[in-house]
């Protein structure tokens, strides 16, 4: 452990799953993978969306915002990740720690307020469609995915300058494969409560608001399909935002399970709790931001026709 002359700590050591070294050698591969898969698969997806004319629309431009967001939340921690488990114990300086925090904080901030943001476009689309296109018109649903950025990147920025202001002083290990932020803040040797606070208020903005917004959404728009007259109506009705849906059910069903699970007394329940809780948060990390491009496309008869009239143009300009 490292400290400057006034005892404040200059690098913090993120212990991961060091005490489980195959299991490391394992994930290694399988988190590299999914990361390429990640880049793959998101990149696809967003140039798709710019490509073809035929998806500039509101939802597209919200799922193509999407799409941008997870790999920059990916590539802003995987590459840590992906160090702890080369080396065991990754150290990290103060500075770096706080960088890596603030844009995996902004990132999660700005997909929860996103994921409400496309349940309102899918609530206008399915229950108002004749007006659909005057109300989410481009002037209405760019400054919208702005918004969301523009909150997720305030939110970051209070939560990280309250805990750059804290003392760090002889504890600097973090049970974590990252610098996240609950598990940096246990380390402080100071008053925490304004944190605590702070991140309260946070979570009310940024999960429960946007998730209130997600429930009523869908609330209006089953009660709108199931007015459907034809089978056929009700099926395409649901198509449209049972994508989104799923990608909303994994991604607040891992939060939740990841913040609200029991904590154990045991040592032996402890450490495999630790265990556990590590590899959830690592599906949280790295599993959803794969999952949304194929939960995205693969039922997707746009999406699909889009990949093939991109791929079928650049065969053809090879060819020429």
């Amino acid at each position: 452990m490292e400290t400057s002359n006034d005892s404040m700590l200059t690098e913090f050591v993120l212990v991961g799953l060091s005490d489980h070294p195959k299991l490391q050698k394992v994930l290694f591969v399988l988190v590299l993978c999914t990361y390429v898969m990640i880049l793959l698969g998101n990149g696809v997806l967003v140039s798709v969306v710019i490509y073809d004319v035929r998806l500039h629309t509101p939802m597209y431009f919200f799922l193509c915002n999407l799409s941008f967001l997870d790999i920059f939340y990916t590539s802003s921690s995987v590459p840590l990740i992906l160090g702890s488990f080369l080396k065991g114990r990754k150290r990290v300086s103060f500075p770096e720690c706080m960088v890596q925090m603030f844009f995996s904080f902004a990132m999660g901030a700005t997909e929860c307020v996103l994921l409400g943001m496309m349940a309102l476009d899918r609530f206008l689309a399915i229950c108002y469609p004749l007006r659909y296109p005057a109300i989410m018109s481009k002037g209405t649903y760019v400054p919208m995915a702005a918004g969301c950025w523009v909150a997720g990147f305030l939110d970051s920025l209070v939560q990280t300058s309250l805990a750059v202001r804290l003392p760090f002083c002889t504890k600097n290990v973090i049970h974590h494969f990252v610098c996240e932020i609950l598990a940096v803040l246990k380390l402080a040797c100071a008053d925490i409560s304004v944190n605590v606070i702070s991140m309260a208020g946070s979570n009310l903005l940024f999960l429960a608001v946007p998730l209130s917004v997600i429930a009523i959404s869908y609330i209006f728009i089953v009660a709108t399909i199931l007015r459907i007259p034809s089978t056929e109506g009700k099926q395409k009705a649901f198509s449209t935002c049972s994508a989104h849906l799923t990608v909303v059910i994994i991604f607040y069903g891992t939060l939740f399970f990841m913040y609200t699970k029991p904590k154990s007394e045991a040592t032996a329940g402890a450490e495999y709790q630790s265990v556990i809780g590590a590899l959830i948060s690592l599906f949280y990390g790295v599993m959803t931001p794969m999952l949304n491009p194929l939960i995205y496309s693969l039922r997707n008869k746009d999406v699909k026709a889009a990949v093939q009239n991109m791929l079928g143009g650049k065969c053809l300009i090879k060819h020429k």
